[in-house]
This record gives structure tokens, C-alpha cells and sequence, in this order.
């Protein structure tokens, strides 16, 4: 069970949730909707018990799972293998390892007493599951499309949508009565996502999960939390039920609110009028203005439209025909090489599309390309005259500590605040967010701020990393549309089939073969899959 009682929660100086009393009992599936930026991550980091309550109260029943929007398994891990990172959910991991000690000491001295600690730790092992765990471990990590290598491997070596994927996984096998998902399907295929939403639909215990998956929100939920202007609203039934719902609710407050303010500049008027005619008329005329006065202070607002936004990428400067030469490409992390022999080139105003599974090495080939990372073999050179931005799905150049107006400063000394500011606001990114830490922004926010640096570095060749991720839908169809009218060139690693459709990649690079091929529409159902 989860319980939320009078919670009121803030980010720097602003309130973002205030007053919000609401439960979810066992078996519950609610969805936490809201545009970007207003509170849904804050929320559940303060659910989770991540973050700090301004006031209220948080109940729980144990410690919940939660999964936050960035992967973060890495450092937690060390250099442990991602099996025993997700055995470690449960506490097995240091089980396992008791009994290996125990049993050493019963091999070195057959004791009674050595026998008997060992016998016990083996009995509560047994019972706790832990003989078979590593096969529900790897069944887990198989439906979320994790290969049976790759969790072998050191997580410190996994590519970010593997480590998201890990984490996903050990919150899954750990147990918990209360599951907290902050962007689940973030890089998971469309068989993961479909395990992952046939788990949540039998799971028992109490989940929020925050998406902007409507598939996923049509498929797994029950009831739907509204956040928006601090202010938690519930609805029954799906997204769509809940679309319907609000759409509704809007239309109502709407003409609600127009009728309060015609009877309110009726009254105002009549008042007015009455002041200027005998004292009895303006006793009585004041008496109507001091009404008119108590419906304005208690008068309803219109509803909150939903934000809608026009990103403008300025015209990049015209390089060479060809920006891009990358020659016989190779990287591996101490393993079987993630990267082997990949060769292509990218010419002036070209849009590459790359695609391939998890750790196919998407990730690394654009690190490689932004210099972030040095290869093991090949070169990569770059055309006259280009100028080359990076993204990065893990927000890497967002620093917390310094603020989301700094960022952008950084990399554009000589432009003014008041311009800069400007191209935060086309991205939403409004008011006081400008001078808010960057490590307190909401992913959507992160990513939106990320986007923001792109296009004030005015740069010709973009090298972009699922650059959708965290996005509520107007700003997706915003930056999509953006970006697929930029004549620039680019190099774009997306799992999103709508931006992906409407970006119109001219050729595919499929990993980790490195396969050049024309982009057709017949591989739009790969997208998804890869």
C-alpha cells in the first residue's frame, strides 16, 4: 500500500505538489500524468524517500522499488556483474557468499558448530529462494531483452539502456509491495515493453508509474493522478477513459468560468451606475459591488491548456559535401568488441539513422563520434567546415550545481542573457527555470535543456541519442518537427517509430555489423524492435 497524506513538496524556492492526500491500495494501477517540469519526478523521488517532503505525510508498506529516469546501477555496482547486481535486490548475493565462508570453515574445521551455522544459512537460503533465483534473475532479464551475456558482464561496461534494463530487473525480482516507475519502457523494444506490461497487469502489490507510453498507460492502469499547477486530481479508468474525462472537465470549468465573469461585469456595472444616483441607490450599489467582489475572490479559473510549443533550429553554416568519414571503427570494454570494422561516411544535409539491439553498440559508436570516448582501432574525421553537437541520452553535459541558464552561457559566452533566455522559453524551459539547478530538472526538462545547448551552439552536424526520451507528447511533436525540417546533417540513434517516421532518415546503419543500407519505410517495424 501506498498512502499520501496533506504532501506538499518544492524544488528550490517552488511548490510543485501541495496539500495531495491519495492512496493506493494492493493491487492498485495508477498512472502519474503531467506535462514536463511539473512534478511528476519530484513526486516520486519524495514517494521513494529519495528526496525531501516540505510537509504531509508518506506511507508505505516496506521499502518500495523505484526506478528513476536515469540509469544509475553503474556506480552502485561497481565492477560486479549484472547478475549479481540484481540477486543483490533480494540480498542474495551476500548470502550466497555467507555460505561459501561457512562452508569453507566446515571444510577446515568439521566442528559441530561450524556444521550447524552452515546448515542454517542453507535452510534460509533454500527457503528465500535462492537456489533457483539465478534462473528467475536471467527469466526476468530475458523478457526486458537483456541477452544472457550481457548480464555476465560488469555493469560498469553496459551501455545505458542495458543498465536501465538491469535496474528494471532487480526492482522486478526483489519483491517489493510497492513499485515506484519513473519512464519504464524508456529503451525497451516492443516485446519488452509487451513482458513488462503483462507483468504489471498480474502484478499484486501497489504501483505509480510516471510515462509518456500511451500504450503503456492505456494497457496497465486503472486510475490516472493529474498533476498540474501543484495540484493532484484523480480520474478512473485508462489514459484514453482519462483524456475523455478531462477533456470534459474543461469544457464544464470553461463555461463555468465565463459565466462567473459576465455576472461578475454585470454586477460590477449595475454597481458602478448605482454610486452616482441617491444615497439609498448607493448604499444598495455598494452593497452589489462588495457581491460582485466575493465572486471574483472565489471565482474559478479557466482550465490549464495543454502547453504547445514551436522549436526553430536556425540555419546551420553550409560545410563541405562530405562532414563525416568514419574508417574501420573498433571499441570493446575489455570483452568481445562492442564495436568491429564499421566504415561509413555522412555527407552534407545527410540523415543517418543507426540502428541495432541493446548493447549493439549505438551508444559507443556516438561517443566515439562526439569525442566523449577514444577508440580502440580506426579514425573518424571530420569534413571543412563542420561543427559537431552532441546529445546524449544520459543528459552527460547537464551538471548538477549550476544553473539551467549557466549551461547554455558556458558554450555561448558573448551571446546576451536576454537572448539566451529566449531560446530556453521556445523549449518551455520558462520564468525562474532559467536560474533553477540543472540537476533538479525533471528528465523531460534535461532533455529539453540538452536540446536547448544544440541549438545555440549553431552547429551543422548533430549526433543525436534518443533525443525523444522523456518528452510529453506536444514537446515530442515539437522537437520531431523541428528537426525533420533542419537541412543539417545528422546522426541519430531513436527507438521512436512517429520521430524516426517523420525525420525520414536517408540511409540506415545497422549494428553491430555495420551494414549500410537505403532507409525504406518497411523498416519502421525495426525501430521499435531495436
Amino acid at each position: 500500500m501506498l498512502q499520501a497524506r496533506q504532501l506538499t513538496v518544492e524544488v528550490g524556492s517552488l511548490v510543485v505538489v501541495a496539500s495531495a492526500t491519495f492512496t493506493i491500495a494492493p493491487g492498485g494501477k495508477v498512472g502519474l500524468v503531467g506535462r514536463n517540469g511539473a512534478g511528476k519526478t519530484s513526486l516520486l523521488k519524495v514517494l521513494a524517500g529519495e528526496a525531501q517532503r516540505t510537509s504531509g505525510s508518506v506511507i508505505t508498506s516496506g521499502v518500495p522499488g523505484y526506478l528513476p529516469q536515469e540509469p544509475r546501477p553503474a556506480s552502485r555496482a561497481g565492477s560486479a556483474s549484472g547478475l549479481a547486481y540484481v540477486l543483490a535486490g533480494r540480498g542474495l548475493d551476500a548470502a550466497a557468499a555467507r555460505i561459501d565462508t561457512l562452508l569453507a570453515a566446515v571444510e577446515e574445521d568439521p566442528s559441530e558448530r561450524n556444521a550447524a551455522r552452515f546448515a542454517d544459512a542453507e535452510d534460509a537460503f533454500k527457503v528465500a529462494g535462492g537456489y533457483s533465483a539465478e534462473a528467475d534473475v536471467r527469466r526476468i532479464c530475458a523478457g526486458l531483452g537483456l541477452a544472457a551475456d550481457r548480464i555476465d558482464q560488469q555493469v560498469d561496461v553496459l551501455s545505458g539502456g542495458e543498465r536501465r534494463r538491469l535496474e528494471l530487473a532487480r526492482i522486478l525480482f526483489a519483491g517489493s509491495d510497492v513499485l515506484l516507475l519513473d519512464e519504464p519502457t524508456n529503451h525497451l523494444d516492443s516485446d519488452a515493453k509487451e513482458w513488462l506490461m503483462e507483468f504489471l497487469r498480474s502484478y499484486r502489490g501497489a504501483f505509480l508509474v510516471v510515462s509518456h507510453d500511451l500504450l503503456l498507460l492505456d494497457e496497465a492502469i486503472t486510475r490516472v493522478l493529474h498533476l498540474d499547477e501543484a495540484k493532484v486530481v484523480e480520474y478512473r479508468g485508462t489514459y484514453t477513459q482519462y483524456r475523455e474525462a478531462r477533456r470534459r472537465d474543461e469544457e464544464r470549468l470553461a463555461s463555468l468560468a465565463l459565466r462567473q465573469r459576465t455576472e461578475i461585469a454585470r454586477l460590477t456595472q449595475l454597481g458602478q451606475s448605482m454610486l452616482r444616483q441617491s444615497v439609498r441607490r448607493a448604499k444598495t450599489g455598494q452593497a452589489i459591488l462588495s457581491r460582485a467582489e466575493r465572486l471574483r475572490r472565489d471565482a474559478v479559473t479557466g482550465p490549464a491548456k495543454e502547453r504547445h510549443y514551436q522549436v526553430r533550429i536556425p540555419k546551420p553554416p553550409r560545410p563541405g559535401r562530405v562532414v563525416l568519414n568514419v574508417d574501420q571503427l573498433a571499441k570493446g570494454y575489455g570483452g568481445p568488441p562492442v564495436l568491429e570494422d564499421v566504415t561509413f561516411d555522412v555527407g552534407r544535409g545527410e540523415r543517418l539513422l543507426v540502428l541495432g539491439l541493446n548493447g549493439a553498440g549505438k551508444t559507443s559508436l556516438l561517443r566515439i563520434l562526439a569525442g566523449v570516448s577514444e577508440p580502440d582501432l580506426g579514425q573518424v574525421r571530420f569534413g571543412t567546415g563542420v561543427s559537431a553537437g552532441y546529445y546524449a541520452q544520459e543528459h552527460e553535459g547537464i551538471e548538477a550545481g549550476r544553473s539551467v541558464l549557466d549551461h547554455l552561457t558556458a558554450g555561448n559566452p558573448t551571446t546576451p542573457a536576454q537572448q539566451l533566455r529566449a531560446l530556453l522559453g521556445m523549449f518551455g524551459l520558462t520564468g525562474d527555470i532559467a536560474f533553477q539547478d540543472a540537476g533538479t530538472l525533471s528528465g523531460g526538462e534535461k532533455t529539453k535543456l540538452a536540446l536547448a545547448q544544440l541549438v545555440a551552439g549553431r552547429h551543422n552536424l548533430l549526433l543525436l541519442d534518443e533525443p525523444t526520451n522523456n518528452l510529453d507528447p506536444p514537446s515530442r511533436d515539437a522537437v520531431g518537427e523541428a528537426l525533420a525540417g533542419w537541412p543539417g546533417a545528422m546522426v541519430v540513434v531513436s527507438h521512436d517509430t512517429e520521430f524516426v517516421s517523420e525525420l525520414a532518415p536517408h540511409r540506415v546503419l545497422v549494428m553491430p555489423e555495420g551494414t549500410l543500407d537505403h532507409w525504406s519505410d518497411d523498416l519502421l517495424d525495426l525501430v521499435s524492435l531495436v
